[in-house]
């Protein structure tokens, strides 16, 4: 009987650990489907932007998309606010189901609106509407997925875990290239300029439902069930998912601030835009940059789990610090190459290597702001300060490049982005370590930071 009791204890790490993989894909494969969903948009819109807008130049087209891109990004703040504090509130799991059922109803209005020239301004007006509604969802995604993820992780393996919502999150930008590929090589460019983009966002609302069943047999972070059993006990102070419980963490919400400026507008650069800018500045054919894009995203996401155990090795901020190096050096001459190169092999290499010095930042972005806070604001904390500096900085990228391009001063961009990694190098030089930071169920210390 003894044996058996002593075996019984030895296949139980091996069941939860089972059960920790079980509950990281399930949340993953969600992950994948609302960034994709997400990314879709950016990935079709050189082939839909004269769709839903007037007839003109391509920089101004591309430029109308890109501000309708900013648009949606200004929902993600109040995504993060309404989602994060009905995670905090209700629990992780059902704020996951619920931010992937507002994206897949953003796709589908993307599917199914007439042209500009059908219905008019009226083109536009669900454009921007259908962006709304997948703004606000991937807002609430990125902070509950982010929080969820860091909660249900082995402890001492929370950077591998956590570095698997970029995993998912690129995952999901490569699914939607990837099938951007496919695409070209059956339609014809005037059948894709017409409706064949389309595909894309019924593809995204289809994987949207299989989703919704699979996060159904997810389990409920165990920090979360204990910290609202000890908020039913204890009646005092600010409620979960409050505001006014988030208020009293200041420099908390300022350290994620100035830690996601300059790696999220990093990230959009060499992710959303550059494609874009292959097409627009350097010269390169569409089907071509796309190939471009696919294979440097596919290096990109092998990246983020090596990079998320390396940090489990050496702590979280000497990764971001050499982000912050790196990032600051190679942004001007790499953009500037590119700028003067069709040639693809050089092109790839040109995106490729920042992707790897921002694979530093992305594999543990989020981690580091779970471990800044405790369970009752943990995704409301993690959501809204990074959902509002993601909205200035990543969602106006494309748009503030395309500006200064139709400017005729095209380069400046290279320095702002330059000037924001530069800010966060500061803020990286001067945080404490989070790695070490007590188990996720138990409260962080507000002192820490």
């Amino acid at each position: 009987m003894a044996t058996q009791t002593t075996a019984e204890r030895a296949r139980k790490p091996r069941r939860d650990e089972r059960r920790v993989v079980s509950n990281i894909m399930r949340g993953s494969i969600g992950n994948l489907i609302e960034w994709y969903d997400w990314y879709a948009y950016t990935a079709f819109s050189v082939y839909f932007a004269s769709v839903f807008f007037p007839s003109g130049d391509q920089t101004a087209q591309l430029l109308n998309t890109a501000a309708v891109f900013a648009v949606g990004f200004l929902m993600r703040p109040i995504g993060g606010w309404v989602l994060g504090r009905y995670a905090d509130r209700r629990g992780r799991r059902a704020a996951l189901t619920l931010s992937v059922t507002l994206m897949a109803a953003g796709s589908l209005i993307v599917a199914l609106t007439p042209s500009y020239g059908s219905i008019g301004v009226a083109a536009p007006v669900l454009l921007v509407t259908a962006r709304l509604l997948q703004g606000l969802s991937v807002g609430g995604e990125y902070s509950t997925s982010a929080t969820y993820m860091s909660e249900v992780a082995t402890p001492g393996r929370r950077g591998y875990y956590s570095s698997f919502q970029y995993v998912t999150l690129i995952a999901g930008q490569l699914t939607a290239l990837g099938l951007q590929i496919v695409l070209q090589q059956v339609l014809s460019p005037g059948q894709m300029d017409s409706w064949g983009w389309r595909i894309a966002f019924v593809v995204g609302a289809a994987g949207a439902v299989i989703v919704l069943w699979l996060r159904r047999g997810m389990d409920e972070s165990e920090s979360f069930e204990r910290a609202a059993s000890e908020d039913e006990k204890e009646q005092d102070g600010p409620a979960r998912g409050s505001l006014r419980l988030l208020l009293s963490y200041p420099r908390q919400c300022l350290v994620v601030v100035g830690l996601t400026m300059g790696g999220t507008l990093f990230f959009y650069t060499y992710t959303t835009y550059l494609q874009k800018f292959m097409v627009n500045t350097s010269g390169i054919e569409k089907p071509t940059a796309a190939w471009i894009n696919f294979f440097a995203l596919l290096v990109f996401v092998l990246l983020q789990p090596v990079m998320g155990l390396l940090s489990d090795r050496v702590g979280r901020r000497p990764l971001l610090i050499a982000f912050g190096v790196l990032g600051t050096v190679v942004v001007v001459p790499s953009l500037t190459l590119l700028s003067h190169t069709s040639d693809p092999v050089y092109a790839f290499l040109l995106m490729v290597g920042p992707l790897t010095v921002s694979s530093l930042y992305t594999s543990i972005s989020a981690v580091v702001k779970a471990e800044l806070f405790p369970t009752s604001i943990r995704a409301l904390g993690v959501g809204l300060p990074y959902a509002l500096t993601v909205a200035v900085f990543g969602g106006t990228a494309e748009y503030i490049a395309l500006w200064f391009k139709k400017a005729g001063h095209e380069n400046w961009y290279f320095y702002y982005v330059t000037a924001c990694v530069l800010i966060s190098l500061l803020v990286y030089i001067r945080m404490r370590e989070t790695s070490d930071a007590s188990p996720l169920d138990e409260d962080v210390s507000r002192s820490r930071d």
